[in-house]
């Protein structure tokens, strides 16, 4: 019963069906007709004119839509425990080409303009401090929290009287969509770009960066380029990203996903670390109590010395849903 991560759920029927009606010849690279309808589609969705370039790691989503905001000697403002600062081996600083995370701190793993401006305030503004040039939040956090509209509009209000960027690590876009209940647009908020995964929601390599300031996409596009990331057949990418859209199958995927967290976590109690706001769950537990859920056949992350993590997926059974409820309840 696998509770280890989202990633390590299966691939939707759905995706692998676009997948092999796009097993036909096209035009190379982003040339190809899936690619290049990307942009209406992700504009449809959003409610505001948008570019779209595929790629495959939500790393390289992150990574190339900061690079299109931030100077090698600027910054980037993110929570002290963000995906970005803690999980993708410093790939910031090598695809900025030497740029800095300033960290901030903030409940739940999530920033306030309080928080931002405890980051940036102090910085001289002369040549012999980084600079900051953008500020980068994720929806759903690292601990599953959502940021509601306006919290973010609070921090785009900062942003534009301080000159910066605003991007949004979207690697579960779509459970805070479904936790919210909000249109994708409002959950987005008025964010320059975004990260849209897909990969952790039901596809298999393709994740999006949906350009809301058009002009970034011009020179991402270069920046995709260099950094190795525009694949030949890049019609497959685009094929996953069209069949997760399709019918909003990432919102139902996502639903699925929660409705498991949801499951759960009315059985943890005060065990719970955070609120149960999208598809993962942070509950105390003692290395004992730990052995004896592994022992029942569940899989999971510790979370340092004395919590686990559990990660619910689009595909986790119900049955084992219940089945984690009720021995949690049991320990």
């Amino acid at each position: 019963m696998q509770f280890l991560s989202d990633n390590a759920a299966s691939v939707h029927p759905r995706v692998w069906d676009a997948m092999r009606a796009a097993d036909a010849p096209d035009s190379p690279y982003d040339g190809d007709a899936l690619s290049i309808s990307l942009d209406e589609k992700m504009s449809s969705l959003f409610g505001r004119e948008s570019k779209v370039l595929w790629v495959a790691t939500g790393t390289a989503a992150n990574c190339l839509a900061l690079a299109a905001m931030v100077q090698p000697h600027g910054g980037v403002v993110c929570h002290e425990e963000a995906h970005i600062e803690m999980d993708e081996c410093g790939a910031p600083g090598f695809y900025l080409h030497g740029a800095k995370l300033l960290l901030a701190a903030g409940e739940g793993a999530k920033l306030t303009p309080d928080a931002i401006c405890a980051v940036i305030d102090p910085i001289r503004d002369d040549v012999h401090q980084v600079q900051p040039d953008a500020i980068s939040i994720t929806q759903a956090s690292e601990y599953g929290r959502t940021y509601r509209p306006e919290e973010i509009a609070a921090i785009r209000a900062l942003a534009d009287e301080r000159g910066l960027s605003l991007h949004m690590d979207g690697a579960r876009f779509g459970n805070a969509a479904a936790f919210l209940d909000l249109p994708a647009g409002e959950v987005a908020g008025a964010v320059d770009a975004l990260s849209f995964g897909f990969v952790k929601n039901g596809g298999m390599s393709a994740e999006a960066i949906v350009f809301f300031d058009t002009a970034l996409a011009d020179v991402a596009h270069y920046r995709r380029k260099r950094a190795g990331h525009l694949q030949s057949k890049g019609r497959y990418l685009a094929a996953q990203v069209h069949a997760m859209l399709d019918g909003d199958l990432w919102l139902e995927n996502a639903r699925s996903a929660n409705a498991a967290a949801a499951e759960i976590g009315g059985a943890c109690a005060d065990r719970l670390m955070h609120p149960v706001e999208a598809n993962e769950l942070f509950v105390r537990c003692t290395p004992e109590e730990r052995e004896a859920l592994r022992q029942q056949g569940f899989g999971f992350y510790d979370w340092g010395d004395d919590a686990a993590r559990f990660v619910t997926s689009w595909n986790t059974r119900e049955e084992d849903a219940r089945a984690l409820a009720k021995a949690i309840a049991g320990l």
